[in-house]
Order: structure tokens, then C-alpha cells, then sequence
């Protein structure tokens, strides 16, 4: 093993769960500002999102996260993309129209 690539500054740290509150005490190199007071002693806190114990994986609850799928968005886009599209295609061709029967109308008068 190489010898000074580890850290040697462990210390006693407190991560806290944000979805409920759970905290846990265990020694890390984590650098943080805050602190908290946890049986009368004051420990460095760092919050985390999700922890094993707010984690649908280790609680065994499933959360509905995405209610329309990936694939179902995708086809949404596609299709509002066509009908744009159409949309467009649609101007243009009212356009063209419009600028033919101008041009015939001054190829009659005259």
C-alpha cells in the first residue's frame, strides 16, 4: 500500500437526511460549515437529499416519480412537431395560392 495518499483528517460528522430528519453520526474527511448539536455535543452537519432511509429502494416503497413515461413525452413531441409542420405547409401553400391568383388576375387586365 502507498504510504500519505489517504487522508488523516477523520472526524466525527452528522449527515442529515432532508426528507425526514433522520440523522446519522459516523466519521468522514467532508469539509462543511455547519454544525449541530446531537446528545450535547457539537458535531459538523452535512444535509444529503436521500439517504438509506428515505430511499424507495431500502424502505420498499414505491413512489411515482415520472406519471407520464419517457416514451409517451416523446410521441407527444413528435406529434405536436408534425402537426406544426402541417400547419406550416398549410400557410405556405395558402400563400402561394394567394400570390397565383394575384398574378393571374394582373395577367387578365392586361
Amino acid at each position: 500500500m502507498k504510504k500519505d495518499i489517504h487522508p488523516t483528517t477523520y472526524r466525527p460528522v452528522v449527515f442529515q437526511d432532508l426528507n425526514d430528519n433522520t440523522t446519522y453520526l459516523t466519521r468522514s474527511t467532508v469539509a462543511t460549515d455547519e454544525t449541530i448539536k446531537l446528545d450535547g455535543v457539537e458535531y459538523p452537519l452535512v444535509k444529503v437529499h436521500i439517504s438509506g432511509s428515505s430511499h424507495p429502494f431500502y424502505t420498499g416503497e414505491e413512489r411515482i416519480l415520472d406519471i407520464e413515461g419517457r416514451v409517451d413525452k416523446f410521441k407527444a413531441r413528435a406529434a405536436a412537431g408534425a402537426a406544426a409542420k402541417d400547419k406550416r405547409a398549410a400557410a405556405a401553400k395558402k400563400q402561394a395560392n394567394r400570390k397565383n391568383a394575384k398574378t393571374d388576375k394582373q395577367a387578365t387586365e392586361k
